[in-house]
């Protein structure tokens, strides 16, 4: 009998090496911007480029929650007490979730197609996991400062546009460079 793998080895090999590098990036160094400026941005900006490569190479629904799940058991290892992540968990599962239904195929065929959708779709995640980390792991007094869990949100929707356009100049970068996502063939 044949078993048939849902990921081949590149795609488990990319999903492992945009894992960990959201996980690693977003432990060392989101911390400290966040303790300088207050503002949930970069983790944000690390999260959505590592998740718009990751649909655009893999394009397979899955992908991106599994992503945002092992991104999560790192940042746990460097941060056991950062369960704000579990609002990015979140939050990949909804980037999953609305690239699938979007079609990949059809937004990656076009630059244009893809630099929107692409940042949508990173700008509403990162609302989402803004609303979850502020309803759910935000304390009061730090809330109120910025307007409450809209606020909240508002600002990680911004960190959401901010790495949707990184994550749409490293797809575009890529592409015009020969190097080609799931539609190669191999």
């Amino acid at each position: 009998m044949k078993f048939m793998s849902y990921y081949n080895s590149r795609e488990i090999a990319a999903i492992a090496l945009l894992s960990a590098l959201w996980g690693v990036l977003n432990s060392i160094f989101s911390p400290m911007v966040f303790n300088v400026f207050g503002l949930p941005i970069l983790c944000d900006m690390i999260g959505f480029a590592v998740l718009s490569l990751t649909v655009w190479w893999i394009r397979k629904l899955g992908a991106a929650t599994t992503v945002g799940i092992i991104a999560t058991a790192i940042s746990f290892i460097f941060n056991p007490g950062g369960v704000f992540f579990l609002g990015f968990t979140a939050a990949s599962i909804v980037f999953d979730i609305v690239t699938w239904l979007a079609r990949y195929n059809v937004y990656f065929r076009k630059t244009f197609l893809t630099a929107i959708s692409l940042s949508l779709v990173s700008v509403l995640s990162a609302s989402v996991a803004g609303f979850i980390i502020g309803t759910y792991f935000m304390a009061g007094p730090a809330l109120a400062r910025w307007g409450g869990v809209l606020g909240w949100a508002g600002l990680h929707a911004v960190g959401g546009i901010i790495g949707g356009f990184i994550g749409v100049t490293l797809v575009t970068g890529l592409v015009a460079r020969g190097i080609r996502g799931a539609d190669a063939k191999r």
